[in-house]
């Protein structure tokens, strides 16, 4: 669900679970792309719902949608997706070190032998 440009009902202001990660001083906002590559905040209604989007090793803070909004408006967007469906894993880099710490590196499939021809009778 997306929420730009319009905000949960003021009955209903419940803390979202937010991804973050490790900014050097302290915490920062995790920001993600659209499939369209527009940038938004990811938050989650619920921690089990990012744990099966992000992973279990994602670290994350509660926050309330005005407090999401305050601290993405510096950054230039004001969208924020909630409990996204769909997410596609970081691309893999080229070289064997780049790849994520803790994601498995897909298996590539065996190409068939090349077909050999028909066995031929021995000459004698």
């Amino acid at each position: 669900m997306d929420t730009s440009g319009s905000a949960l009902t003021p009955q209903r202001r419940p803390q979202l679970y937010v991804p973050v990660q490790d900014g050097g001083t302290g915490l920062r906002l995790r920001m993600f792309r659209t499939p369209l590559g527009t940038r938004t905040a990811v938050a989650f209604t619920t921690q089990a719902a990012l744990v099966r989007a992000l992973g279990p090793q994602q670290k994350w803070v509660r926050l309330g949608e005005p407090a999401l909004r305050a601290l993405t408006a510096p950054l230039g967007t004001d969208r924020i997706t909630v409990d996204p469906l769909l997410t596609a894993r970081r691309p893999y880099g080229h070289h064997a070190g780049a790849q994520p710490e803790g994601e498995a590196r897909p298996r590539q499939r065996r190409t068939p032998p090349p077909a050999s021809a028909a066995p031929q009778p021995a000459a004698h």
